[in-house]
């Protein structure tokens, strides 16, 4: 027991030791952070402020010479702020997790410290990662939404804009769904304004993808194509371009544990939806992390994931405390377009 709880108290597993420790642990649920939408950047503070400068373009009429020359308008500028998130989790390790405890996959090595705390902190990863993305995706919603399904933030409210939505009547046989789909690019390109992309990417609902790939024109327009994307005879839920729009079936979903025990399961997009919105863009989506809620963190530039070992008084176990501090933005929320299943109201 007193080796057991010595390994916290020295070096070997000190707060800096398991921090880096944990945020070299591979991602496992991160589909929208792999398409690189949201690079990391750790602040010093648990608050940030955008600046928001509302650029004016607009025609020079043509004057005499020697005339003054028109006046130029670099646009209203004013700040919004957002408090980062706190997000903590924990895990215990008792000396039953250890003592006579065979390696899994083995039939004679004894589990040591090292090995269970490096499979705690995996654990410890996994559910921030999932719920990172969770927050991603609520980012691409335009409303970042708490476990619960709370409304941490609403984009659109905060930067005062009103949500695009294009409706796809993909139960109608002759709905134009490259009319919707060209009005979801335009609205995009239209919005940049002074920003840049490569492409259109959609996050699709089951449901709406199977309709979509389905359609009877989409059937049509496929059916003498011959290429490596072939709707009508492979299966394309990964990637399928059209009209410069690159759609793909999202199924990311996890269970939320309600306050009575009972758990719920939350389908981040919902299956009769896709989610439109800009790759390549320079600075529209950004993970911000705040510093660690604790004296030796404050402020320092904040890290992804934090743990700090708290051995327990007694000696008789070692919580793995660990938080993430982190802030999914998009900045540009006119740039995100839902995609609607059905006929325009």
């Amino acid at each position: 027991m007193e080796n057991f709880i010595d390994y916290f108290k020295g070096n070997v597993f000190g707060f800096v030791q398991l921090t880096d420790a944990i945020n070299v642990v591979p991602n496992k649920y991160s589909r929208v952070g792999d398409l690189g939408l949201f690079p990391f950047k750790g602040v010093p503070t648990t608050t940030i402020a955008i600046e928001k400068r509302d650029g004016v373009l607009n025609l020079l009429p043509t004057k005499e010479r020697r005339s003054p020359p028109t006046g130029s308008s670099t646009g209203k500028r004013s700040m919004i702020t957002f408090d980062i998130p706190h997000i903590p989790a924990n895990d215990f390790i008792w000396p039953d997790d250890v003592q006579g405890v065979r390696v899994f996959g083995t039939s004679n090595q004894a589990a040591t410290v090292e090995q269970v705390t490096m499979e705690k902190l995996d654990a410890l990863a996994a559910k921030h990662f999932i719920t990172w993305e969770w927050h991603r995706v609520g980012a691409l919603h335009g409303i970042i939404r708490d476990a619960d399904g709370g409304v941490i933030y609403n984009l659109f409210d905060e930067f005062g804009i009103t949500e695009k939505k294009v409706y796809f009547d993909l139960d109608n046989a002759n709905a134009d769904l490259d009319a919707a789909t060209l009005e979801v690019v335009r609205h995009t390109e239209d919005n940049l304004l002074g920003e840049t992309m490569t492409q259109v990417h959609a996050l699709c609902g089951s449901t709406w993808f199977d309709k979509f790939v389905g359609h009877p024109k989409m059937i049509e327009k496929y059916k003498y194509y011959s290429s490596m994307q072939e709707p009508l005879r492979n299966d394309v839920r990964r990637r399928f371009q059209h009209k410069g729009v690159v759609f793909e079936e999202y199924r990311g979903q996890a269970d939320c544990l309600n306050a009575d025990g009972t758990t719920t399961t939350r389908k981040f997009i919902a299956d009769d939806e896709a989610r439109f919105f800009p790759i390549g863009t320079q600075d529209t989506f950004r993970q911000y992390g705040a510093p660690a809620n604790n004296l030796q963190s404050v402020n320092t530039i904040g890290v992804p994931m934090y743990v700090r070992p708290k051995p327990d008084q007694h000696g008789e176990f070692v919580e793995l405390y660990s938080e993430s501090n982190p802030l999914m933005l998009c900045k540009r929320p006119a740039l995100l377009v839902c995609g609607k299943a059905g006929a325009a109201p």
